[in-house]
C-alpha cells in the first residue's frame, strides 16, 4: 500500500513539474495567417528574330501575398511587393499585371538595340560583333521572417547591359502586417541610434574581414569607413537584424555585398522597448 501511494505521489509530482514547465515556457513565434502564390517567367529574344544573333534573356520569379483575412491590409502588402519588386512605374499593378507588362518592357528596350545591331552587320572589316549586344536579367525574391506580425523579404536582382560585368543588389523588406506599412529604423531603434549603430556596424564589418583596426578595412576594397551608416536596407528575424550594404555602395565591386548580422543581445539598448519587433526579442 505504500509503495503504491509512493509511486502515485511521484507521478503526480511529475506530472506536475510537467504541467508547471509548459506554464513558464516563452511563448513560442506565431507563423503570420499569410499565403503566398508566385509567378514564374523565362523569356529569350534574338536580335532580328534571328536565332544566330545575340539575344537577352529575361528570369524572373515573383513570390507575392495571395491571401489575408484583412484584405485592405493584403492590398497595401501587395503593392509594396510589387514596387520593391518592378518599380515605381509598376505600382499600381496586380502582381500578373506587372509581371506582363515588365516583361514586355524588357523586351522593346532590348529591340531598340536592333538599328544600332544592324549596323554593325553591314560593317566591311572582319572584327566580331560585339558581344554587350547579348543581355540577361534574373530576379527572385525570398521571404525570410514570416512570424508575430512581422514579414521580411529580400529582393535580389542581378543584370548585364554589355559593361565590363554584371550587377547585383539585395533589397531587404520589413512589413507590419498590422498596418501593411514597411517598417522603418526610426521605429526601431531610440532617438540618438545613428552613431551608435555606425561604429557596431563598422565593428562587425572589421571582425567579418579578419581585422584588429576597422581602419585596415580602406586597405582591402572598402571605402571610407567614417562613411559607413545605417542605410535603411534591413531584414529582421527571431535572432537580430541583418543589413546589406550593395556593390559599390561602401566598397569596390570585387568585395560584392556586405551582409552584417547584429544579434539583439549586442544592440538591446539601442532597440525603442515599444519597438514592432520589441516582442521579437523575448522569443
Amino acid at each position: 500500500m505504500n509503495t503504491y501511494i509512493c509511486k502515485s505521489l511521484l507521478c503526480f509530482s511529475f506530472l506536475g513539474m510537467l504541467l508547471t514547465g509548459c506554464h513558464f515556457q516563452p511563448k513560442e513565434a506565431r507563423e503570420n495567417d499569410i499565403q503566398f502564390d508566385s509567378i514564374q517567367m523565362d523569356k529569350t529574344y534574338h536580335l532580328l528574330e534571328n536565332p544566330d544573333n545575340p539575344n537577352c534573356n529575361l528570369q524572373l520569379s515573383f513570390t507575392f501575398p495571395s491571401h489575408f483575412s484583412n484584405k485592405e491590409i493584403l492590398k497595401k502588402v501587395q503593392d509594396h511587393f510589387v514596387l520593391s519588386y518592378f518599380g515605381e512605374s509598376y505600382k499600381d499593378l496586380t502582381p500578373e499585371e506587372a509581371v506582363a507588362r515588365y516583361t514586355d518592357d524588357y523586351l522593346a528596350t532590348y529591340k531598340e538595340l536592333e538599328t544600332e545591331f544592324k549596323k554593325e552587320l553591314e560593317r566591311k572589316d572582319d572584327l566580331p560583333v560585339g558581344a554587350w549586344f547579348s543581355y540577361y536579367e534574373m530576379s527572385s525574391d525570398e521571404i525570410t521572417y514570416n512570424r508575430n506580425g512581422l514579414l521580411s523579404y529580400t529582393v535580389y536582382f542581378e543584370n548585364y547591359t554589355g559593361g565590363a560585368h554584371g550587377a547585383h543588389t539585395y533589397t531587404n523588406h520589413v512589413l507590419n502586417l498590422n498596418t501593411g506599412n514597411a517598417l522603418t529604423e526610426e521605429e526601431i531603434f531610440v532617438d540618438d541610434y545613428l552613431d551608435k549603430l555606425s561604429q557596431v556596424l563598422v565593428d562587425h564589418i572589421a571582425a567579418q574581414n579578419k581585422v584588429e583596426n576597422a581602419k585596415e578595412l580602406e586597405n582591402i576594397g572598402f571605402f571610407s569607413i567614417d562613411e559607413i551608416a545605417p542605410n535603411g536596407n534591413f531584414k529582421v528575424d527571431d535572432a537580430g537584424i541583418t543589413y546589406t550594404f550593395n556593390e559599390y555602395e561602401i566598397a569596390a565591386y570585387v568585395v560584392g555585398a556586405t551582409h552584417v548580422f547584429l544579434p539583439y543581445d549586442e544592440i538591446r539598448y539601442l532597440l525603442r522597448a515599444d519597438s514592432p519587433i520589441a516582442g521579437l526579442i523575448d522569443n
